[in-house]
């Protein structure tokens, strides 16, 4: 396996709500699409070497301490140096686009805050996926790259610039109190021209700083809630409300292995957990874009409105082909890289609970639903009234055989409850028996046929043996009670099975047959978060506080989260994963009431 320059957990995100850039610990951005986050990447060096493109800024000191923060209440970033030399640093920010003609650009400003430092920069975009053959050209003390059929990109600097290749670099030195600009963006952007950016600097400040002042959260875990809702803003398009599932591709859950995806994309799925999150945080206005935005998914159905896929684009289109990129190496020699995700395709019942909880939430705490959408829920429910039985891939998205799985099973309850409860609320027309004696007879299999009396506890498939860290879930969607004796023996099951050290595992692949890739994978750490609020739900609320301390622990120095965790705590899989930042929101609220001597209300 090839050493890791720059490993997963080292980087910072910063972005504008329509792309992302990544910058490691080094100073180092080496990941970034352009001009969406679901574009092809100009700067991917994380998946392979520096030659498949990278904007390198470093100090030329051979021993020094390097850090990585945020301004308070920000996504503005800041990486230091800490030398016998002095102390340096660089903010790195992009503007907020919230209008169309607006282009992304990534602006760098390098400080000399005591001392001297020799400084080298290495700026080096490889268009479309590192497959294009990059030009660049020096016009005005400002460096022009192009390619082929490539949208040009420039960038521009406050010290000269030169040619290597095709790469533009510069070495320069910079004294106390002194410092240098740089702005890489689109070669037609009238800003870059403009390298005085405090006003630029100050508005993007005020945005963020404005945003997270809008948080009602008042509990405990201050600052780790807050960067969970920076991160998911992150994530969010301000053009169409989506919300990405992470803002990467290809990084794998197992180091050298196969399991290698693109979570470029929003996932039905995430609807509850982002409706939750966000309006408990006091996110009204984004909660109800984003159930404007799954609206929007359903009509545009690649099927019928009544068969949901499991993912959209972020424009809310249908079709997200897989292929892989043969010519990059892969983050730690993990291959193949693949852009696109399959999964588009699979049947996984469980989305319609995650959609109905979502627009059950939506109308709970925001607007009541329209006409329309309300003929539309009718008609998905009708549907799964008659589909709910059959087999599927289940919530994570097995490429083996379809199973009959208990997650499935459960969501598929949910929905009919939702819709349910929905419709008396409103006092909405439906068909009452019909929906009611649906969710009775799912629920009847559900302890009949998921339920295993010699092992004392439900199974993760149908008259199976194994489990799932997705029956965490059960209680939270109260179709179990949390302190119900056969669930906390199920708890406990998977506690024995699946947890180490807090850090809960998917399933045990050796048990799971639907699962036909090689390898295995990190432990989850949304499963993990799960588990915390299943703890602190049952009463056990010392334990529940002691494992949730130790999963903030395990994040990045700044307080990201990857979809999984590896041996030792730290970070694989694309990164930073809402769905992660999601459930530690959702654990939070729910630990800080308990803490408080509060009972909570019913929640999702």
């Amino acid at each position: 396996m090839a050493e890791i320059k720059r490993p997963i957990g080292n980087h910072g995100i910063i972005g504008d709500l329509r792309t992302c850039a990544l910058v490691a610990d080094d100073g180092t951005i080496d990941y970034f699409c352009w001009p969406n986050l679901d574009s092809p990447s100009v700067f991917t060096a994380l998946l392979d070497s520096d030659e498949a493109g990278v904007f390198s800024l470093t100090p030329d000191w051979k021993a020094c301490r390097r850090q990585q923060l945020y301004l308070p209440d920000t996504n503005i970033l800041q990486t230091r140096w800490l030398a016998a030399e002095g102390v340096a640093e660089i903010t790195d920010y992009m503007p907020i686009c919230e209008q169309e003609d607006t282009k992304p650009r990534i602006i760098r400003r390098l400080k000399m805050v005591r001392g001297q430092g020799r400084f080298s920069l290495r700026c080096a975009p490889v268009h479309d996926y590192a497959r294009a053959t990059p030009k660049a050209k020096l016009r005005d003390n400002a460096v022009l790259f192009s390619a082929e059929g490539q949208p040009t990109l420039r960038l521009t600097s406050t010290v000269p610039l030169s040619l290597d290749r095709q790469a533009a670099v510069a070495t320069f030195t910079l004294q106390t109190g002194e410092h240098a600009e740089f702005i890489f963006g689109c070669a037609q952007d009238d800003h870059l021209d403009n390298l005085q950016t405090d006003i630029c600097f100050k508005e993007t400040l005020r945005y963020w700083r404005n945003w997270c002042h809008q948080s009602n959260w008042r509990g405990r875990w201050q600052e780790m809630v807050k960067r969970s809702s920076l991160t998911l803003k992150l994530l969010t398009s301000w053009q169409h409300g989506s919300i990405a599932a992470a803002a990467t591709f290809g990084l794998p859950e197992e180091l050298g292995g196969e399991r290698n995806w693109d979570y470029r994309a929003s996932w039905i799925r995430d609807a509850s957990f982002s409706v939750y999150a966000l309006m408990r945080l006091g996110y009204v206005d984004e909660a109800k874009r984003f159930t404007h935005w799954v609206g929007h998914c359903v009509e545009n159905s690649h099927h019928d409105k009544e068969r949901l896929q499991v993912m959209y684009r972020l424009d809310s289109g249908t079709e997200l082909h897989e292929s892989e990129l043969t010519h990059l190496s892969g983050y730690g020699e993990s291959r193949p890289v693949r852009i696109g995700n399959d999964a588009w395709r699979q049947t996984q019942l469980d989305i319609y609970g995650e959609l109905m909880d979502a627009v059950y939430l939506a109308n709970k705490y925001g607007e009541a639903i329209s006409e329309r959408g309300w003929r539309n829920v009718c008609s998905t429910i009708d549907y799964l009234c008659e589909h709910w039985q059959e087999p599927d891939a289940g919530i994570w998205e097995m490429r083996g055989e379809p199973q009959h799985f208990l997650h499935s099973r459960l969501m598929c309850w949910v929905a009919l409850d939702r819709a349910l409860r929905l419709g008396m609320k409103r006092s909405l027309p439906m068909p009452y028996e019909r929906w009611d004696r649906v969710r009775s007879e799912i629920r009847q299999e559900i302890w009949q046929d998921f339920w295993d009396p010699e092992l004392g506890h439900f199974t993760a498939t149908r008259r199976g043996k194994s489990l799932d860290a997705s029956m965490l879930l059960m209680p939270l969607v109260r179709f179990v009670g949390a302190t119900d004796p056969d669930w906390l023996s199920t708890l406990d099951a998977i506690k024995a099975k699946l947890v180490r050290d807090g850090m809960v595992w998917r399933y045990d692949r050796e048990e799971t047959p639907a699962d036909a890739l090689s390898g295995r994978e990190g432990s989850f750490v949304a499963c993990s978060f799960w588990y915390v609020e299943c703890l602190a739900r049952a009463g056990r609320v010392e334990e529940a506080h002691f494992e949730f301390e130790k999963l903030l622990s395990y994040a990045n120095p700044l307080g990201l989260y990857a979809e999984e965790f590896d041996f030792h705590g730290f970070a694989l899989g694309n990164f930073p994963q809402a769905l992660s930042h999601l459930a530690l929101i959702s654990a939070a609220f729910f630990l800080n009431r308990k803490l408080d001597g509060d009972d909570p209300q019913w929640q999702p």
